[in-house]
């Protein structure tokens, strides 16, 4: 085994891949020996020996790294200063007293390199050293790397002297600031605040901005106080920085004197340049707020794009929400821009109630296409019985597909009005499609006696589409008076109502023997999709009343009924189907194939198990997986892994 002298011995090679080697074989064996060596290599011009030399000065770490990498901070070259100052920011605090002398260098540079190192330590001990360089040392870039590495460190005991480099240069002063706001100390608080008084705008804004993220409610009651005195920019930083601390709903605990107030400053932070603080305004107000409020936030809701910008604007619309009902929402929907007329629909929807439901439908005559739109969607989602005569007034008269299914989706989901039933059955007739879906929908809702006559004289008429219609409203309403006419449906010449036939018998399947009899019957239908959706159904009968049936289906000439059969039979995990799924793992189909063998892993059991062993054996690599997969969901089950 290669020893540590040996190493050493290698390190002396000229060969790069040799000295790589090296150096790796130094860090893993910790080769302290090596140190002196490895650190003349991080001025290798090779970096893949620089790299191996880093890692084992990293590896082996210790007094004697530390010692060794020291001198190369004064090197002429930046690489290699740099990757010193990588390594000592690891391994420097294994000789904590080197790096403090650091800090009384003469080479401003040094100190610079020194207090960075020991930002990086993590140790408490580090706070004194760079307090002193914080407040003590000539050299301002000194000062600033101070300030910064006690943020770092993030020792609350640094707040106090951070608090004094406050009255230092304007880039001291930076540093400062954010480095108390990552302590998070709430002596930090204080001094930031009694440092707004003697800062610049610029430095008044950070401070501002580094107490909101502090968090500190100590300091609201200060930032409030100074907000009259301060110039609009700064004083709209304020209220996002309180809004910030204490969040929208804990304003209105705010005192009497000051409530009023701070309303006003929300308004004024709407017209801030910053999305940031337009954002909090917005929080604001949504507690806040009150109808003056409604109009500029309306406003400004309307100029946003919501593509971009979802989340503003779903803010914007719950504090138009929260303020409720008034004047500037009743303008809006008359208003000139049609972004600001959509945003007042959107937000009465929220608001909802009798009120509400009465100014939508007031507002809809005037209305040009697209707010009409707006206002029924609306409507349909907010009014109760009160907007029952303006949606079937709709009916009658609407044109618009959108305001019409928003009307049927009020009157038939929504309310059931049976009175409607008539008017809308007109529709079926619409030659637009979504149109008479819409109408379909809402008839099978209603329901009732006089749906389903309707719907059983319509099973006989000679055009095909409204066969399929009634069917489908048949097998939805429900009723066994209706078992006869889906029978007869079956055995329409249209392969989609035939489906549709079998869907609404599936209704009956585990009422009696007449529902799976009238699914059974299509077993051999000639069209392979009213196949398939006989073995689906035969899938979903309840208590795997299916099942029998389903084995029939396993030797279907169409390849998609066998492959819906086999995955039905693997859900009802029916053990009696087993023998009939074995030979399938060999299909010519491999879809087939696959299916069955994850149909086995479901169903489990011994024959099974046997069968899927012998498949572990096929040529095909998905085969082999398919089995293997379902072999091991049977051992899963049984407790043997």
């Amino acid at each position: 085994m290669t020893d540590c002298k040996e190493i050493v011995t290698k390190l002396s090679a000229e060969d790069i891949d040799a000295l790589r080697e090296a150096a790796y074989e130094a860090g893993e064996m910790g080769c302290v020996q090596a140190v002196p060596r490895l650190a003349a290599l991080l001025a290798s011009a090779s970096l893949g020996v620089q790299e191996a030399a880093d890692f084992a000065l990293r590896k082996i770490g210790g007094k004697e790294v530390v010692t060794a990498v020291l001198p190369l901070l004064r090197s002429d070259e930046a690489p290699v200063r740099n990757l010193s100052m990588d390594i000592l920011r690891q391994v420097g605090g294994d000789d904590f007293s080197s790096l403090v002398a650091l800090l009384h260098d003469p080479d401003a540079d040094i100190r610079i390199f020194g207090t960075d190192i020991l930002g990086s330590t993590g140790n408490r001990l580090a706070v004194v050293p760079l307090c002193d360089a914080l407040l003590k040392d000539p050299e301002v870039n000194v000062r600033y790397q101070a300030a910064v590495s006690l943020g770092e460190l993030g020792q609350g005991a640094a707040a106090k002297c951070l608090g004094k480099a406050m009255e230092d240069d304007e880039w001291v002063q930076f540093a400062v600031i954010e480095a108390l706001a990552k302590l998070r100390d709430a002596s930090s608080v204080g001094a930031l605040v009694k440092a707004l008084d003697k800062s610049s705008d610029l430095v008044a804004s950070m401070i501002v901005e580094a107490l909101g993220e502090i968090g500190n409610i100590k300091a609201v009651a200060m930032l409030i106080r100074r907000m009259d005195a301060s110039p609009a920019v700064l004083r709209n930083k304020i209220v996002k920085a309180v809004l910030h601390i204490l969040g929208g709903k804990s304003l209105t605990l705010l005192p009497a004197k000051d409530r009023g107030k701070f309303r006003d400053y929300l308004l004024a932070a709407l017209s801030d340049d910053d999305t940031e603080i337009q954002d909090a305004a917005i929080r604001g107000l949504t507690f806040m707020g009150d109808a003056a409020a409604s109009g500029d936030i309306l406003r400004m809701a309307a100029g946003m794009d919501p593509d971009a910008e979802p989340e503003r604007l779903e803010a914007a619309v719950g504090a138009l929400a929260a303020i409720g009902l008034s004047d500037n929402l009743r303008a809006g929907l008359s208003h000139a821009d049609p972004g600001v007329r959509r945003i007042a629909v959107t937000a009465l929807s929220r608001i909802g109630g009798e009120k509400t439901s009465e100014l939508l439908i007031s507002a809809y005559p005037g209305a040009d296409a697209e707010l009409r739109r707006n206002i029924a969607a609306a409507l349909g989602q907010v009014a109760g019985p009160e907007a029952g005569d303006f949606f079937l007034g709709l009916v009658d008269q609407a044109r618009d597909e959108a305001v019409l299914k928003a009307a049927l989706s009020y009157l038939g989901r929504k309310m059931r009005v049976e009175a409607a039933g008539e008017r809308i059955f007109t529709l079926l007739s619409d030659p637009r499609d979504d149109v008479k879906e819409a109408a379909l929908e809402a008839l099978t809702e209603i329901g009732g006696e006089d749906m389903r006559k309707r719907f059983q004289a319509l099973a006989g008429d000679p055009d095909p589409v409204n066969r399929l219609m009634a069917v489908y409203a048949l097998g939805r309403i429900g009723g066994p008076d209706n078992l006869e006419l889906i029978s007869k449906a079956l055995l329409d010449e249209v392969s989609d109502i035939r489906k549709i036939a079998l869907e609404a018998a599936l209704e009956f399947c585990g009422e009696d023997e007449k529902g799976l009899e009238l699914i059974v019957s299509r077993l051999d239908d000639e069209a392979p999709e009213v196949r398939r959706t006989v073995v689906e159904l035969l899938g979903r009968c309840p208590r795997g009343l299916g099942a029998p049936y389903l084995s029939r289906a396993l030797a279907d000439p169409d390849d998609w009924v066998r492959v819906r059969a086999v995955e039905a039979l693997g859900v009802l995990r029916a053990a009696e189907a087993v023998p009939r799924l074995i030979p399938l793992l060999g299909d010519a189909s491999k879809l087939v194939a696959l299916k069955a063998a994850q149909a086995l892993g479901d169903i489990g059991g011994e024959s099974a198990f046997r069968a899927l062993l012998e498949t572990l054996g096929n040529e095909d690599p998905e085969m082999q997986a398919a089995s293997e997969e379902a072999i091991a969901r049977i051992q899963d089950r049984q407790g043997d892994r």
